[in-house]
């Protein structure tokens, strides 16, 4: 048994074989993957998928009515949805989110706690981008079962909550032999477990995982789902959650055996890898160049406008503006940043009818003819 000491917290864990085995199977996915060529039209069409899944099954598991197909509608401001206003800010919260996990991937950093803040405040902001970071709770709060009202967890007090985030940032950040799954699962866990939030917890912690997945190399680029095992699965899910003695944090909670929930969450990884590995040699199978070093220099919002560019050599500052719910004026200022970073090449700058194609090294990787 190994045991881990995060400040407040001093959970303890095994590794059985099959866990072990499963271990095996995601470092093995992870490293085809690094090698395998997607064509990047394909690939930017993958991970825009993937984010939708994990923005659809992340907020179904907290409730939200909104069906697949639907997420991406609003998503994609192609439709509202009448007496789903709360549904959809919780997709656009969680898009939004994710766009910023991608971002802090990109820049490698460290784990923060105005990390977390961030996250937690970008998930209940309902697609707004400029957000402040969130202050953790002030009061306590109790976790209920929807039909007894029975309490199923109680977080530690609120004077606690800010030692405890602090030491469990520290934890998040420390370079050792823990493989980087495990760690992300106990952080899962962890979070879950301090529950520094009134509401959002759910959401932050799977956020976190995959944040921590990412930076530690263990991100596919950007091709799984997580969110879409857990909600496959509710009541495991809850279950492997649902650890220790008591259901208060001061009577067992933080310092239970996590064997169960580090063997199923390790368990959802080989899943979920396997799933992108099977669909990802599909695609190389058509003989399609990878250029992710490429895409990699581009930023959330440039590889999400590369679709616009599958069917049209050339697009308008409106359809940019569409895409993203932008005001005209807002899309050209866009338009025009990018054409000085050499992304863009204007074709047309008539007022009301602003056009652009990509610069020659996208256009090129978009059809696949860069070696």
């Amino acid at each position: 048994m190994a045991k881990e000491r995060i400040g407040g917290f001093a959970p303890t864990f095994g590794i059985s074989p099959a866990t072990a085995a499963n271990l095996m199977r995601i470092e093995a996915v992870r490293q085809t993957i690094g090698t395998l060529p997607i064509n990047p039209r394909v690939l930017a069409s993958l991970r825009e998928t993937a984010r939708l899944f994990s923005t659809h099954y992340s907020t179904m598991i907290e409730g939200n009515r909104l069906t697949q197909e639907q997420v991406g509608r609003v998503i994609s401001a192609e439709q509202h949805f009448a007496g789903r206003e709360r549904d959809e800010a919780e997709v656009k919260g969680y898009y939004a989110a994710l766009d910023e996990v991608e971002r802090l991937t990109e820049r490698q950093g460290a784990v923060s706690e105005a990390t977390i803040q961030k996250l937690h405040a970008l998930v209940m902001a309902g697609g707004k981008t400029r957000v402040r970071p969130t202050p953790y709770r002030d009061g306590q709060n109790v976790i209920r079962d929807s039909r007894s009202s029975g309490i199923v967890y109680m977080p530690p007090e609120a004077k606690d909550v800010p030692t405890l985030m602090k030491e469990f940032v520290g934890w998040i950040n420390i370079k050792d032999d823990l493989p980087v799954p495990i760690r992300a699962g106990i952080a899962h866990y962890q979070f879950a477990t301090i529950h520094p939030y009134y509401d959002g917890n759910g959401r932050t912690a799977r956020l976190l995982t995959t944040l921590i997945l990412h930076l530690g190399g263990y991100g596919l680029k950007g091709l799984y789902a997580l969110e879409e095992y857990y909600a496959r699965g509710l009541k495991d899910y809850y279950e492997a959650l649902t650890i220790g003695p008591s259901h208060n944090y001061y009577m067992g909670r933080a310092s239970a055996d996590i064997t169960r929930w580090v063997s199923y969450f390790i368990d959802g990884m080989a899943v979920s890898f396997q799933k992108v590995k099977e669909q990802a040699q599909a695609e190389s199978t058509r003989g399609a160049i990878d250029q992710s070093r490429l895409l990699r220099t581009l930023d959330a919002r440039q590889r999400k406008v590369l679709a616009l560019f599958r069917d049209s050599r050339e697009i308008s500052a409106k359809e940019i503006g569409t895409l993203f719910g932008f005001q005209p004026r807002t899309a050209a200022l866009l338009c025009q940043r990018w054409v000085e970073s050499n992304f863009l090449i204007p074709t047309s700058m008539a007022r009301k009818t602003r056009r652009y194609r990509l610069a020659d090294q996208y256009e090129a990787m978009i059809e696949g003819r860069l070696n």
